[in-house]
C-alpha cells in the first residue's frame, strides 16, 4: 500500500513509520521541519519512503500529496500548545482533508482519545472528538482508534508518572487520582494502527482500545513505584482544584504548564473502553500495565525505539538502519554538552573515541575515573575492573569499564554509553562526530532529591573534566 503519514516526527509517528516500512508499505511522511526528521535512520528504505515538508496551520506551505494514496494516518494534535488549541486542531484537520481530497485516497486512520460522550468532557477531549467530525466530513472512509493513557518511554503521560513516583515519597493526591483509566502499552497501539490496514471492513468504524486492566491514576503511580522497588505513601485531599493541580504537576514534573493544564482537565473524565468490537478484527496480545512499565524502564535509554523492536534489543541484534532512532531521555534530565571543532581528521578522532577506557584509560583526569571506579566497588558496584573486550573495537552490548555500549555506529560517527555504576539515577555519555564538530553529551536522570544532590556535588569535576576531554578527543 501507499500510505501518507502525518506527524512523522512525533512520538507515535517515529514508532509507526519503521513498522510500516518493515511491513513492506510505501510511505509518504509529512513533517513540518525536514531538518528534525532523522532521515539517516531510514536510508535502507530507499524509494519506499518519501519525506515532504509542510505546515498544516499554513495550508499554502503544503505540497501536493501523491495522487495514488491508499490510506492516510492522521496523527496531529495541539494539546499543550497554549492559546486556543481547539481552533488550531480544527484548522489543522480541515487543511489535511482539503489536501487529501485532491488524491484518490480511500481511507483515513485517526488516533484520538477515549471519551464517554454521555458525560461533560474537558476542552481537550471535546477537541479530539470534534477532529473526528471534521475528518468524517471529508467523505473519505474514517477509522478511529480511541486510546486512554499510552504507556511507553518518552510518552508525556508515562514521563509524568515517572517523575512523580521517582521524586515524591509522599504524594498529596487530589480527587482526580481516583478517576479510572485503561492504560495501553505503546507496542499495542502500534499493533492496532498497523493491523487496521489488513482489515478493510473496519473502514468507517470507531473503536476503543485499551490494555487488559482498568486502573485508577493512583494505581499507575503505585504500580510504577512497585516495579521500581520504591515505597510511596498517598495522602488524599479533597480541596486541590484543577488549577492548583496543574501548578503542582508543572512544579513537580518536567511537563510544560499548558500540557499539565490540559492533562489535569481531562483526568476528571474516565477513559475506559466501553465496547470491545476491535477484538472481532484484531487480537494482539495485550500487555498489562506492570509489564508495559518494565519494558519502558528496561529500554529507557532507547527513548524513541519503536516498541515492535524491543525483542531485537534484548538479543543484541538491533538492525543498523534503526540505530540512530535510539535516543537518551529528553524529560527530567540534567545535561552537560560540549561542542568543539575537529582539530584532527575525522577518522583519527573516531579512533580516539573508539579506544576510550580499558588499558588506555580516559583522556581527561584519568585518576578521577579510577577514583570513581574505586568508590563504585566499595558501594558494591562493578568499578573499572572489567575493562573492555577489545582495545579498539566496540559493538553494541559490550562492557566498557563501568559503561555498557548502547550504540556504536562508526559510519555515522556515533557512540552512546549507558552507566552501570551505582548511581542515584541513570546516566548516558554520547559522542557524535559531525562534519567538522565533535558533540559530547553527558546526560543524567536523577532519582529524587538524592540524585539531584549527587549531580550538583560532582558538577565542579564535570566543569574541569568534560571540556578538557572533548578538546583532547577532537585533537
Amino acid at each position: 500500500m501507499h500510505l501518507l503519514l502525518t506527524g512523522a516526527n512525533g512520538y507515535i509517528g517515529l514508532r509507526l513509520l519503521p513498522a510500516l516500512l518493515d511491513d513492506g508499505h510505501r510511505v509518504t511522511a509529512v513533517v513540518r521541519d525536514r531538518r528534525r526528521f532523522p532521515a539517516s535512520d531510514f536510508e535502507r528504505a530507499g524509494d519506499r519512503l518519501q519525506v515532504i515538508e509542510g505546515d498544516f496551520l499554513e495550508p499554502g506551505s503544503l505540497p501536493a500529496f501523491p495522487d495514488d494514496l491508499d490510506a492516510a494516518y492522521y496523527l496531529l494534535h495541539s494539546m499543550g500548545g497554549g492559546g486556543d488549541f481547539a481552533a488550531r486542531e480544527e484548522a489543522t484537520a480541515r487543511a489535511f482533508t482539503t489536501a487529501l481530497s485532491a488524491t484518490r485516497c480511500q481511507r483515513i486512520l485517526y488516533l484520538g482519545g477515549l471519551v464517554d460522550e454521555s458525560r461533560e468532557l474537558s476542552l481537550h477531549l471535546r477537541s479530539r472528538l470534534h477532529v473526528e467530525d471534521v475528518l468524517r466530513e471529508s467523505g473519505i472512509a474514517l477509522t478511529v482508534l480511541r486510546a486512554s493513557i499510552i504507556v511507553g518511554s518518552g510518552s508525556a503521560s508515562f514521563e509524568i508518572v515517572r517523575d512523580l513516583a521517582e521524586k515524591l515519597p509522599v504524594m498529596i493526591c487530589p480527587r482526580w487520582v481516583s478517576t479510572r483509566c485503561q492504560p495501553i502499552a505503546i507496542r499495542n497501539v502500534i499493533d492496532y494502527l498497523t493491523g487496521l490496514l489488513d482489515c478493510p471492513e473496519t473502514a468507517g468504524k470507531t473503536f476503543d482500545i485499551g490494555g487488559p486492566e482498568i486502573l485508577r491514576y493512583r494505581d499507575l503511580l503505585a504500580g510504577y513505584a512497585e516495579v521500581r522497588g520504591l515505597k510511596r505513601r498517598f495522602i488524599p485531599v479533597p480541596f486541590l482544584s484543577p488549577k492548583l493541580s496543574s501548578w503542582w504537576l508543572y512544579l513537580m514534573t518536567t511537563t510544560r504548564f499548558q500540557l499539565a493544564r490540559s492533562l489535569v482537565s481531562s483526568m476528571k473524565n474516565e477513559t475506559v473502553c466501553r465496547d470491545t468490537a476491535i477484538r472481532d478484527f484484531l487480537t494482539p496480545r495485550l500487555i498489562g500495565y506492570r509489564e508495559a512499565v518494565e519494558r519502558a524502564l528496561a529500554r529507557i535509554a532507547q527513548n524513541r525505539v519503536p516498541s515492535s523492536w524491543f525483542d531485537a534489543l534484548n538479543d543484541g541484534s538491533l538492525e543498523p538502519r534503526f540505530i540512530d532512532a535510539i535516543k537518551v531521555p529528553e524529560h527530567g534530565v540534567l545535561r552537560d554538552e560540549q561542542r568543539v571543532p575537529l582539530q584532527a581528521p575525522r577518522e583519527q578522532v573516531l579512533d580516539a573515541i573508539w579506544s576510550l577506557g580499558g588499558q588506555r584509560g580516559w583522556p581527561s583526569m584519568d585518576w578521577a575515573w579510577h577514583l570513581r571506579g574505586t568508590i563504585d566497588r566499595l558501594a558494591g558496584g562493578i568499578g573499572l575492573r572489567r575493562g573492555r573486550r577489545h582495545p579498539t573495537d566496540l559493538r553494541p552490548g559490550d562492557a566498557l569499564d563501568f559503561w555498557r555500549v548502547v550504540v556504536a555506529d562508526r559510519e555515522r560517527g556515533r557512540l552512546m554509553l549507558y552507566a552501570e555504576m551505582k548511581l542515584p539515577g541513570e546516566a548516558w555519555l554520547e559522542f557524535q562526530v559531525e562534519s567538522s564538530t565533535l558533540r559530547q553529551t553527558a546526560t543524567f536522570r536523577p532519582q529524587g532529591l538524592l540524585g539531584r544532590a549527587y549531580w550538583y556535588s560532582v558538577l565542579p569535576f564535570h566543569w574541569l573534566l568534560f571540556p578538557r576531554m572533548a578538546r583532547r578527543l577532537a585533537s
